[in-house]
């Protein structure tokens, strides 16, 4: 099982939020809610990916810096970002996302973004694999 499998699987599929870095906090703020999403990518044009920014980003800096609501997105993005390959595995991806402590992983293929995966939609997925394993065990089982 692999990432892509995962993006085929979610409800908006591979559809990519994405903001750029000039807009206001305000306006991530209003996106985030808007679309009910936890991060969203930030691009100058929609195809390279100059950061990303979570909710997790916004708290952060508004603890230290209240004002930080008119600062733009570009000042709280995270700038270095860790991204994966549809076909990486879920069991990978999950080792990255618990260990390196983010939410949300942009999935970049061979045409560029492709999608963002959240922890969410990994461990949905892999729930769902175990749920299928657990079935056909037990299916053999009692076939016997």
């Amino acid at each position: 099982m692999n990432i892509a499998a995962v993006l085929d699987a979610k409800d908006r599929g591979r559809e990519v939020v994405s903001i750029t870095p000039d807009a206001g906090v305000r306006e991530l703020l209003a996106l985030l809610a808007e679309r009910n999403v936890g991060a969203v990518v930030v691009s100058r044009d929609g195809r390279p990916l100059d950061g990303i920014v979570s909710e997790r980003d916004v708290v952060r800096h508004l603890h230290h810096d209240g004002t930080v609501v008119d600062n733009p997105v570009g000042a709280i993005m995270t700038e270095v970002v860790e991204t994966c390959r549809p076909d990486a595995g879920l069991d990978e991806v999950m080792e990255t996302m618990t260990r390196r402590r983010f939410r949300h992983l942009p999935v970049v293929g061979d045409e560029g973004l492709v999608g963002v995966v959240s922890i969410g939609d990994v461990v949905k997925h892999k729930i769902g694999q175990l749920e299928f394993e657990r079935d056909q065990l037990d299916s053999y089982v009692h076939q016997a």
